[in-house]
């Protein structure tokens, strides 16, 4: 059976806080407008265990703040398909197709807000223990290390704040960076410092994690020494960074040389209604408030776009 054609004014990939953000100023600019999500809705500030640096909120959970957005969303007139699958994307100034497992949409504009992925740890057995010892989300996967040895590998905010979490079920928890500071926010850094079961080991790398049908351990090197020691530990999260999202549209989008989106200070790519908003952009600061920033700018830019194009 062939797939329905849809027409429409905007779809916008991803259901982060950028794409939501879009979502909203789009839908209240009475654009007929469709978010598809492919993994879950609010994006990775769902994982947050709290957040308490988005303007008007001094806490609030990240499942509760993702759940506000995906509401308002919802109630400015946007949808949401978080069932559709997207298969394959064509990007051209004239003419844009996003084909779905289900349908086939031709929308006057596409903002992409497709986030990025974790960094893999970069060790010969990742692939053995992901999930099972090796893991990147302290909220999914804490609570199975009670009364555990831990080791957390990283030293920016998700690392700190995922070391924070976990404080509260590990026996012991080794933090290991690769540098002798951390560059992690203040109030973060300070929190940390009254866990007492939290132990540093810096200027050092993860090399190989130890273990037959579970992890005992961690093989690392001193990045200044190069020698090599072990640390024993029953599960490693890890907090190395993202990597861009951009594998539907990397052959028709100008990326630079770390896979991010390169747009101008509208969220405009190099192709002409195309427009990309939050983490998966090239820029400086990754915050939520510059994700959400993004997203108005590229649903207000993407609006004078339709309407311009609909005048022709």
């Amino acid at each position: 059976m062939e797939k329905q054609v849809i027409n429409l004014d905007l779809i916008i990939v991803g259901a982060g806080p950028a794409g939501l953000a879009a979502a909203v100023y789009a839908s209240r600019s009475k654009l007929d407008t469709l978010v598809l999500e492919n993994k879950i809705i609010g994006g990775q500030v769902r994982d947050s265990y709290r957040v308490d640096n988005y303007p008007g909120f001094p806490y609030i959970t990240g499942e509760d703040l993702s759940n506000n957005f995906q509401k308002h969303a919802l109630e400015a007139g946007a949808k949401i398909d978080e069932f559709d699958n997207i298969v394959s994307m064509k990007l051209g100034s004239e003419e844009k197709i996003v084909e779905t497992s289900k349908k086939i949409y031709k929308p006057h504009a596409v903002i992409l807000a497709t986030g990025s992925n974790n960094r893999l740890l970069p060790v010969p057995e990742e692939k053995k223990f992901h999930g099972n010892g090796v893991h990147y989300c302290e909220l999914c996967d804490g609570a199975l290390y009670e009364g555990k040895d831990l080791i957390v590998v990283g030293g920016g905010n998700s690392a700190i704040e995922g070391a924070i979490v976990l404080s509260k079920f590990a026996k012991n928890l080794n933090i290991i960076h690769q540098f002798d500071y951390l560059q992690a926010n203040k109030t973060n850094e300070e929190e940390l410092a009254t866990k007492t079961n939290v132990k540093f080991i810096w200027n050092s790398e993860v090399r190989h994690v130890l273990g037959e049908s579970s992890v005992t351990g961690v093989q690392i090197e001193n990045v200044k020494t190069g020698e090599l020691s072990e640390v024993k530990t029953d599960g490693v999260f890890v907090y190395i960074g993202r990597v861009a999202n951009n594998e539907l549209f990397k052959h028709y989008i100008k990326l630079d040389n770390w896979g991010h989106v390169l747009t101008n200070e509208n969220m405009e790519t190099n192709i002409k209604g195309v427009y990309a908003a939050g983490d998966l952009r090239s820029k400086t600061i990754r915050q939520l408030t510059t994700a959400v920033s993004d997203g108005t700018i590229a649903a207000l830019a993407a609006e004078k776009y339709i309407m311009e194009r609909k005048r022709v």
